[in-house]
């Protein structure tokens, strides 16, 4: 991933969550349903400082087109890349 693109992502995460963030890391991911691929791509996650429950985020752009992109908060329920994809196609975002 690009730096560019990567630092875009940490602003979308910190001005989403009104918080600093910090990259940690790239994750490929693939997500399959019935045995076909329903989401393949990388998501950055971020460590967070200073947000009240969470302690990290796991952010991408569909397309690496950053004024999509699409951020999840670890919580009980997303505690993993793969997991905060599943949790947006949950939600209608990809």
């Amino acid at each position: 991933m690009s730096d560019l693109y990567i630092q875009h992502l940490l602003q979308v995460v910190s001005r989403e969550h009104d918080c600093e963030a910090e990259h940690l890391e790239t994750v490929p991911v693939i997500q399959r349903h019935k045995g076909k691929t329903v989401w393949q791509g990388n998501v950055e996650v971020f460590r967070l400082k200073g947000h009240p429950k969470a302690k990290r985020a796991y952010a991408w752009a569909p397309d690496q087109k950053a004024d999509k992109a699409v951020s999840v908060l670890e919580c009980e329920s997303v505690t993993s890349p793969d997991e905060a994809v599943q949790a947006a196609i949950e939600r209608g975002e990809k």
